[in-house]
């Protein structure tokens, strides 16, 4: 296996350089929040729900408790 040096893959650290953009990543952070938010509600993090439309409808329910 070679290494990262002989690849020539190295950031300013010597790492491997980042490649994903910064605005990429605040999208990201912000809907795994949000999902992280979601899963306080038993319902959805136990997925009792039988239905793709209950379903939908306890998230639907949960994200407008949470937005007010």
């Amino acid at each position: 296996m070679l290494s990262q040096a002989a690849v020539g893959h190295r950031g300013s650290k010597g790492g491997r350089p980042p490649v994903f953009g910064r605005e990429v990543y605040r999208r990201r952070n912000v809907i795994e929040r949000c999902f992280n938010r979601l899963r306080q509600f038993r319902g959805l993090a136990t997925r009792h729900d039988k239905t793709a439309t209950s379903c939908t409808a306890v998230i639907t329910f949960a994200s407008v408790l949470l937005w007010l």
